[in-house]
């Protein structure tokens, strides 16, 4: 009898939940990717509220991901390598708290290995200003409405999704060919 494996997940806000999503749908190991709502006071958001700034809740992903082929330490790299966690609530135009960079851990192991990654980058100057990302415990995850789901894959020929989301799509395709799925 084969042994089942465990899936384990992923919470992280980076900016526009359209942008990380699209990247991290591209990986081997990564199960399903569910844009949505966390970290702030409203129940069961609306991206209108969110889009005001005044919930607290930032645009997230949730990933479900299995562990024997990808890990948790290989998603983080990518997470840091497709946003800025330099800017403090803010990705490129998009400005504003539910736009900034945080890693929700779910567990004690993935804040540990966080604090590691951030602290390795930090000493390494990777980015050259000091980073901003915030560690947080995972809390309620708002899935975000159906049209968003998705929206990357469905809307390719849209202006932000050219414009804003392809070069990351690229920069993923470019630098981290062995963690692609199969086309």
């Amino acid at each position: 009898m084969e042994k089942e494996t465990k899936m384990e997940m992923a919470t992280f806000a980076g900016g526009c939940f359209w942008c990380t999503e699209a990247v991290f749908l591209e990986l081997k190991g990564v199960e399903a990717v569910v844009s949505g709502y966390i970290g702030g006071k409203t129940i069961n958001p609306t991206y209108k509220e969110i889009c005001q700034g005044d919930t607290g809740h930032a645009e997230a992903i949730q990933i479900t991901f299995n562990p024997e082929v990808i890990l948790f330490g290989e998603l983080l790299e990518l997470f840091f390598a497709t946003h800025d966690p330099t800017t403090l609530n803010r990705q490129g135009n998009d400005v504003g708290t539910q736009y900034r960079s945080e890693i929700f851990y779910h567990n004690q192991e993935q804040r540990e290995i966080s604090e590691d990654f951030i602290r390795f980058l930090t000493q390494e100057d990777v980015f050259g200003k000091p980073i901003v990302t915030q560690l947080s415990p995972v809390s309620t995850f708002f899935e975000a409405e159906d049209y968003h789901q998705n929206y990357y894959n469905q809307n390719k020929s849209q202006g932000y999704c050219s414009f804003v989301i392809t070069p990351k799509i690229d920069k993923v395709r470019t630098y981290f060919k062995d963690k692609l799925k199969k086309e």
